[in-house]
């Protein structure tokens, strides 16, 4: 009888540790691939405010993205089931940057894709602007001389007290002080602000190729769009997406609210593509996940860079929708479908 509830007890151990192992390796053990899927397809308006703005909007504009998922072997599993996932290496997407890096990365050219979308609207609307310096961001840290100090993503807020308006500011700040010299660092981390004391190492300036005190980090500059007439300002509400892919977006809303009329029409309107400040529309990554993910949410209409057009017409033909492809090389191009496109009846829904 002890035997037996001896084996008994052997077993469910057995048993235990066995389902341990598999839900480690399923749930929690890393895997060097990265799953792609359609992500949403979001309306930009919330994310934007205009100075007295027109607010005749009855439609839609929506930004798209991709959801990357860095995998566990249950996702790896499910993603075969799965016609819309993309699996590809870790490598290909991070190259030799770290997660964070990459993260930080993304947050910069999406805030850099928003000031590109205020000048693209400015630019449009005859409205003169000027670019200033908003903060200096952190990229990197390399090597671990302050990387207990700096994390990739920081906003330098001050150094010894002074606001640095760019990055050639903190140098000639820096260069009356000797590598191993501390100064304070005041920064913005997850919305807060914290002090750091810093201690100054070698950096070498890419002009002269010689040593000289710096913070250690790899940094660049964050731009501000202020129009040049009063009551026409524009700022964004923090998001929770990266990468430079809504500019084309991000302008055609800012646009429509600093125009008298609805540019949408009533329609829902999606779309895709970077912009630069003369309007340009530039090539993006995942356009086929994105049609997907434009569909689900019901557009009509799907802006799409000339360069992605022959890979969204393949989705879009795969998937059966409905939704108009449009591809466009400027913005002149996109407000002038906008223009000709009959309004809707009645609100979308």
């Amino acid at each position: 009888m002890r035997q037996h509830k001896r084996r008994v007890g052997f077993r469910a151990i057995a048993y235990l540790f066995t389902f341990v192992v598999i839900l480690y390796v399923t749930v929690f053990m890393n895997t060097p691939y990265i799953v792609y899927q359609p992500g949403r397809a979001s309306e930009v308006a919330p994310m934007i405010k205009v100075e007295n703005a027109y607010k005749d909007e009855k439609g839609t504009f929506m930004m798209t993205t991709v959801s990357a998922s860095y995998a566990n072997v249950a996702l790896l599993i499910a993603s075969v089931f799965n016609s819309n996932s993309e699996v590809v290496l870790k490598e290909t997407r991070l190259g030799n940057k770290t997660e964070q890096e990459y993260a930080a990365e993304q947050v910069y050219y999406m805030n850099s894709s928003q000031s590109f979308a205020v000048q693209a609207a400015y630019h449009a609307a005859g409205i003169p602007y000027e670019d200033v310096v908003d903060y200096l961001y952190v990229f990197s840290v390399p090597g671990t001389a302050n990387s207990n100090q700096f994390r990739p993503g920081d906003r330098i807020v001050s150094v010894e007290g002074q606001h640095i308006p760019d990055p050639q500011a903190l140098s000639a700040l820096l260069s009356s002080r000797k590598i191993g010299d501390r100064v304070k660092a005041v920064l913005q981390r997850d919305g807060k602000e914290i002090t750091e004391q810093v201690a100054l190492v070698e950096v070498i300036d890419p002009d002269t190729g010689k040593g000289k005190p710096g913070l250690g980090v790899v940094i660049g500059a964050v731009q501000k769009v202020e129009p040049k007439v009063a009551g026409k300002s524009v700022s964004f509400t923090d998001t929770d997406v990266g990468g430079p892919s809504a500019g084309l977006m991000f302008t055609m809303e800012i646009y429509n609210q600093l125009t008298p009329g609805d540019l949408t029409g009533g329609h829902r309107i999606a779309g895709t593509g970077t912009i630069n400040a003369e309007g340009t529309v530039g090539a993006i990554g995942g356009v086929k996940h994105k049609i997907v993910a434009a569909d689900r949410e019901r557009a009509e209409v799907f802006f799409v860079p000339a360069k992605n057009y022959d890979e969204a017409k393949a989705k879009a033909d795969e998937i059966g929708t409905s939704m108009k492809l449009v591809p466009v090389s400027t913005l002149g191009e996109a407000l002038d479908y906008m223009e000709k496109l009959p309004a809707t009846a009645s609100p979308a829904a």
